[in-house]
């Protein structure tokens, strides 16, 4: 059983290798899901919601209905904020692709600039596994993957997600 455990591990880092990739690379813009330009702090991304913002690593972004928008103050802090982290910034006016939606800062709660879409403060959700996952589309009926113009979206995925 290890002589397989090893070997498909050397097969894998191979794979790795041969493709030229590395896991701390930000991809290109394509329309592959989470994929964005590299330096951008959001971008646009499809989903199984449509066309999605997503961050400077590809993830989706989400808002909080318990948050006030327009506010200077973030809403989700402590254990929310572990599940929900800001979508953090070091600019007063952060790098954006694709998104129509008005963008800005506040300052966050654990230090920074947290990134606003339309006054609203953006978080990713800790249990996406990986670019193009929606799985906190409408967790607790609070939080919401937005469209590029900044509008939240209530629809629920079309690929068999449930909860």
């Amino acid at each position: 059983m290890r002589k397989g455990i090893s070997a498909a591990a050397g097969v894998s880092v191979a794979l790795l290798l041969l493709a030229g990739c590395s896991p701390t690379e930000t991809p290109p813009v394509t329309d592959e899901p989470g994929t964005v330009t590299e330096g951008a702090e959001l971008a646009v991304a499809t989903s199984d919601l449509g066309e999605i913002v997503v961050d400077g690593e590809g993830m989706t972004v989400y808002v909080f209905d318990n948050d006030t928008q327009g506010t200077d103050k973030s809403a989700c802090e402590d254990a929310c904020a572990a599940l929900w982290p800001a979508v953090i910034t070091e600019s007063d006016a952060p790098t954006v692709e694709g998104v129509t939606g008005t963008v800005g800062t506040i300052e966050a709660i654990e230090g920074g600039q947290q990134v606003t879409l339309n006054g609203w403060p953006l978080y990713t959700y800790a249990d996406d596994s990986g670019p193009g996952d929606v799985a906190g589309q409408a967790f607790n009926d609070v939080w919401w993957v937005v469209d590029p113009s900044g509008e939240k979206i209530t629809d629920m995925p079309d690929s068999g997600f449930s909860y």
